[in-house]
């Protein structure tokens, strides 16, 4: 049996690190990993906001791109947007963006979000499939599978139940627990009656009628419940399909009846009788039309006797109880309202409904149709998307115009309004826009939208809060790490796709691209205030700037040869040409002026920019050398070829250290028109992107596949592979074959979703002109085009079709002690800081390791005693307190105080962490983070509280220099 090296370690404290994932076991031995740990987890999705990843030059949506509804959280701070088939949550408060930790099977068509306290989210995707999830905490609960294509789906507004459209019916089902069930899902009642599918429902505000519409262009009134002696209505009077039905609030009604109208009057309109509910209904064509239901009362006015009441209100109450109703109070007269669950639906008992009035929006062209609608029945407020990318807001029952705006360019497929009516969120699928607008002071709350044509490429800046990504639409972005937002698209300049992006320094960013130039940005003008140029006409495929961010290098695909640029002066310095292929990787040395270039043609060289006549250093893989990286330290540099091949060199010698195939790591997925399964395909799979942590003890790969690797370097291990999605929507997420979809000409489409086409929709014959348009359905594949660490090592992004996927650790707080003996124990640390022993405490509480300890021990140590219990930390446990004090900061108000902590601690270690900077790098990068971002906040409000003091000066000045005038 292998045998732990160390005697210092315990049988029992040996077992405890072997259950805590620090051990790795392996043939040599216990590999202790106390430097760095490997559970991250997907925090967010960035470069998406809403929509679903658009293939490549693809000028249509698909059936299952159409984008999904967008919902509010019932406190209207949050919004919930589906991305493919996850779900970003933006806090519009806190202004930060995060991902729930659940996949569904394909892109999300629906999600709705229960009433109240937000417990249960359901999901349908475009095949149907549901799942019942857990909001707060992110766990699915049951998934279960509709028979047809779900187009809307709601809660009741008390949230016992839900309702959904499948084809021309509506379900009811009740809604399940928060337990885990065998069979959480129970269906309340099927309703029917409409001939064409269902579109879009809604509730009544009590949740005891259920109004729907669909293509055949009329609305049909439900009762939840059966209810004695009442027949569903059908509404009619559209020609076109019906995109929005919407019940006013039955309080408003009737607090309208009672303050207005008396009796038996009506509210001018044709119908006759007392208003009991309304009703609005929205067709494609822009036609309004508002409906109420009104009741006769009996020309008798004779009372009835109490028997007589009494076995009416008994039948009623009967029925209610056997269909599932809520018991109906006894109501002292016949004209009494009824109270209870099934209130509103007994009102609308012989009544007749009718169309009081008609409106008609201002449609600029008959091109201009309704695509969505949202309607707020606590402030009778209507938002309208048209297909031409405006919206309108009206005011109900007047149809009174508040608000147009022309948002995009393209159709708005969702709007939503908040709670409170102040927000509006509206998306807009085929440009994956995401748009926050505050109607009543006319300005974003926010506004998100990706690339057009997908990411390509990520650069981190040096202390790890930017990420700037270039997508294929030649567009260069920068996004906040910390809130997930895109916080500014700078002009574009380049004409083509961006290959490269790098940071020179905090301030400037330099981008590659196939048009054939290099540009440098600045990020305090947001402007190209640079463009470097080859003297021939190439395309770029890779770029590297020095660590003084002085000199820059880009290799082309044809010629094959490396251009070199002075950043300062945009002059070309130096042309490096030996290669025989297209450059498809470029790095230079930590320290030296070294640079690394591999090359298609199988060879990574070595070039010394700083000596004219040297040779380069050739190192010769044996296939196509496809990426190349060195590690911090500058000692060793690692490049990958198209074999799946890894391979490890020392820079001094030029040796081969290792070797680690990855091709059997990386390999899977087929793609659609594949007849074999993933371990049979002949499309290669290999690393396109490599680069080492922090610490140079491990290699993060990722490429032409839809997994991530991370190896161990020294023992050639895999440590742990992630898959980016498993999202059935792409290509290339299935590894297994099903011969039930292949036909005599290939693999048949699986999206049967024909409810979804257009009225006019014509099949695509061979030949035909007029019926074909010329687009085509393509799926877009799962690809990991770069990957890189952050400077914090806290987390990892790659970027993919589905955007930029970031993988972060800062969540994920677990217990993972250290040196651990029986006398170290959570209580024995609160009996030392009782006592005054604030450093052993802290020694005990960092080798428990335990966040919230550390963090108590930490506030607890008075301002005076930082420095000596700094002097006391060990050597050993100073890049675990540094990671703890950053986490600690990031929320905390104690600012001069950790700011103490940080002072006392670089003077007590600085000289040792500068000795083993690699050691240390990654968690001195974190502290610096954390620290610059409060300094910006206090920075901010310093500037405030200047400007307010000094107008307030200056103010005071001029009324007292106006008074000593007079």
């Amino acid at each position: 049996q292998p045998t732990f090296q160390d005697p210092s370690y315990s049988q029992k404290q040996l077992l405890l690190l072997l259950q805590t994932g620090s051990i790795v076991d392996t043939d040599c031995g216990f590999y202790l990993y106390t430097s760095m740990k490997f559970n991250y987890k997907l925090y967010r999705l960035c470069g998406a906001s809403y929509g679903t990843p658009a293939a490549t030059g693809s000028n249509s949506l698909s059936s299952s791109s159409k984008g999904s509804n967008i919902v509010f959280s019932s406190d209207g701070n949050a919004v919930l947007s589906p991305v493919g088939n996850r779900v970003q949550v933006l806090d519009l408060l806190h202004h930060s963006c995060r991902t729930l930790p659940v996949e569904a099977r394909s892109n999300i068509r629906r999600i709705a979000l229960s009433p109240g306290d937000d417990r249960l989210l359901i999901m349908v995707d475009v095949n149907h499939y549901a799942m019942l999830v857990n909001y707060h905490r992110g766990v699915i609960l049951h998934r279960f599978r509709f028979k047809r294509p779900v187009r809307d789906m709601k809660f009741s507004p008390d949230g016992s139940k839900f309702a959904v459209t499948l084809g021309r019916y509506v379900q009811v089902w009740l809604t399940p627990g928060m337990r885990r069930e065998f069979a959480p899902m129970v269906l309340h009642r099927k309703y029917t009656g409409l001939v064409g599918d269902v579109t879009t429902l809604d509730w009544s505000s009590d949740s005891s009628v259920l109004l729907a519409g669909g293509k055949d262009c009329q609305a049909r009134v439900w009762t939840v419940d059966t209810v004695k002696d009442y027949e569903p209505w059908t509404l009619i009077g559209h020609k076109k399909p019906l995109i929005g039905v919407h019940f006013e609030d039955r309080e408003k009604t009737l607090a309208e009846r009672d303050q207005f109208f008396v009796g038996s009057g009506n509210t001018g309109s044709s119908l006759t009788g007392e208003l009991v509910g309304r009703c609005y209904t929205v067709s494609e064509d822009g036609v309004i039309c508002t409906r109420e239901c009104r009741k006769e009362k009996e020309e008798d006015d004779s009372e009835p006797n109490d028997k007589e009441v009494g076995l009416e209100n008994l039948g009623n109450d009967a029925v209610d109880f056997f269909s599932g109703g809520g018991a109906a109070t006894l109501s002292s007269t016949k004209n009494q309202p009824r109270t209870g669950s099934n209130g509103q639906a007994h009102d609308i008992v012989g009544a007749r409904w009718g169309t009081t009035s008609r409106h008609y929006f201002n449609t600029n062209s008959s091109a201009q149709n309704v695509v969505s609608t949202s309607y707020s029945p606590a402030h009778s407020l209507l938002v309208v998307g048209f297909s031409t990318g405006l919206f309108g807001l009206y005011e109900l029952p007047s149809v009174s115009n508040i608000h147009t705006l022309s948002l995009s360019h393209s159709t708005i497929g969702t709007v939503s309004i908040n709670p409170s009516a102040e927000w509006l969120a509206f998306g807009c699928p085929k440009t994956q826009q995401l748009l926050i607008w505050e109607w009543r002071s006319e300005t974003y709350v926010l506004k998100q939208s990706g690339h057009a044509y997908g990411m390509r490429c990520l650069a981190y800046s040096p202390d790890g809060i930017v990420v700037a990504t270039g997508g294929e639409d030649g567009t260069v972005k920068l996004w906040n790490s910390q809130s997930g937002f895109c916080y500014v698209t700078l002009p574009k300049s380049h004409t083509a796709a961006v290959t490269a992006i790098e940071f020179a320094n905090h301030t400037v960013v330099l981008s590659a691209s196939l048009d054939g130039t290099v540009r440098a940005h600045d990020l305090h003008r947001y402007r190209n205030f640079k463009t470097y140029t080859s003297d021939i006409p190439c395309q770029f495929l890779s770029m590297a700037v020095d660590r003084s961010g002085e000199v820059v290098c880009a290799g082309s695909a044809e010629p094959f040869r490396v251009c070199v640029w002075s950043v300062q002066t945009g002059k070309l310095t130096d042309v490096l040409t030996g290669h025989e292929g297209p450059i498809a990787g470029l790095d230079f040395h930590p320290v030296r002026g070294t640079l690394a270039s591999a090359s298609w043609d199988g060879t990574v060289k070595i070039w010394d920019l700083y000596k004219s006549d040297s040779t380069p250093e050739t190192f010769e893989s044996g296939a196509d050398v496809v990426c190349v990286a060195f590690r911090p330290d500058g000692n060793q540099f690692c490049s990958g070829t198209i074999r799946g091949l890894l391979r490890f060199w020392n820079v001094e010698d030029g040796s081969l250290i290792s070797e680690i195939d990855g091709q059997k790591d990386i390999k899977g997925g087929r793609k659609m028109n594949d007849r074999m399964i993933a371990d049979n395909s002949a499309s290669s799979r290999y690393f396109t992107s490599i680069t080492y942590s922090a610490d140079g003890t491990c290699l993060l790969a990722g490429g032409n596949s839809k997994f991530v690797c991370i190896y161990e370097i020294s023992q050639q291990i895999l440590l742990k592979k992630f898959q980016i999605s498993f999202n059935r929507s792409l290509d290339g997420v299935l590894d297994e074959l099903h011969s039930k979809n292949l036909g005599d000409g290939g693999p048949l489409d699986d999206e049967h979703d024909s409810a979804d086409e257009d009225s006019n929709y014509a099949p695509h014959l061979p030949g035909a002109k007029r019926a074909d348009d010329g687009t085509r359905k393509s799926r877009v594949e799962v690809l990991t085009m770069q990957v890189a660490f952050s400077p914090t090592g806290r987390e990892w992004s790659t970027v993919s079709g589905e955007g930029l996927h970031v993988y972060s650790l800062d969540d994920d707080m677990i217990f993972d002690p250290m040196a651990l003996t029986e006398a170290v124990t959570p209580s024995a640390v609160k009996a030392n800081i009782r006592k005054g022993k604030y450093g052993m405490a802290l020694l005990m509480s960092l080798h428990l390791n335990e966040f919230v300890l550390v963090k108590t021990v930490i506030e607890d140590t008075p301002y005076e005693s930082i420095a000596t219990v700094v002097q006391s930390i060990g050597q050993e446990h100073l890049s675990q307190l540094i990671q703890f004090l950053s986490k600690c900061m990031e929320d905390s108000p104690h600012v001069e105080y950790y700011l103490q902590w940080c002072i006392e601690l670089l003077q007590a270690h600085g000289l040792f962490m500068e000795k083993n900077r690699g050691k240390h790098l990654r968690s001195f990068r974190a502290l610096f983070r954390v620290v610059q971002s409060r300094y910006v906040d206090l920075k901010a409000i310093c500037d405030d509280n200047k400007y307010s003091l000094d107008f307030l000066e200056n103010q005071a000045n001029l009324m007292l220099g106006g008074w000593h005038g007079k």
